[in-house]
């Protein structure tokens, strides 16, 4: 379980397809400083996606994808060198200062329109249409992790405001209109919904 708060950005290094019939992608991520007392089994959100680590050596972990994960998750699309949000485990007595995130991806949204304020940041996202019904204005979402509070809802648009702190320590310092983000839509609206 992980409550959205990214920790930090974090390295693509590597990136193989497998033959084998254990993963269809293997992934090795520099972790930096957020590797240290990590163990192989424990779980790390990568932009929002709660994989397993399978290895580490120093700050460098691996991490194996299935078919489903590379399908269904922005991860599938990323490439060797660029910028992903880091999120450790929640652990027992932690605060709670996002909302609940699980790191299972319902769905990949695309960014439509980035609004730069002096003070915040203002991005408009596509929602895939089976999703929107999840999303309400002031109710939270993750975006590649991020735990945001939704600002607007139109159809199947939505937007969130970043400030400048959230910016810098994520990789939406990279992000422009078109790319892909990982979306995940509360929890507690899915279940109240059922």
């Amino acid at each position: 379980m992980f409550t959205g708060i990214v920790e930090g950005i974090g390295k693509v290094i590597k990136i193989e397809k497998k033959t084998d019939n254990r993963s269809a992608v293997k992934m090795t991520v520099d972790l930096g400083k957020h590797a240290r007392g990590l163990k192989i089994g424990q779980s790390v959100a990568l932009n929002g996606v709660c994989l397993t680590v399978t290895g580490i050596s120093n700050s460098k972990c691996n991490f194996e994808m299935i078919e489903e994960t590379t399908k269904k998750t922005d991860l599938g699309n990323l490439k060797e060198g660029e910028v992903i949000n880091i999120e450790r485990s929640l652990k027992v007595g932690d605060r709670m200062e996002g909302h609940f995130v699980l790191g299972h991806v319902d769905g990949v949204g695309i960014i439509k329109k980035i609004e730069r304020k002096p003070k915040e940041i203002k991005i408009w996202f596509e929602i895939p249409r089976n999703l929107a019904k999840f999303v309400v204005q002031k109710g939270s979402i993750a975006i590649d992790g991020i735990s945001l509070t939704v600002v607007d809802v139109r159809k199947n648009l939505a937007s969130v405001c970043l400030i400048p702190h959230t910016v810098d320590v994520t990789n939406f310092h990279t992000r422009k209109i078109g790319d892909k983000v990982n979306i995940e839509t509360d929890i507690l609206g899915k279940y109240i919904l059922k």
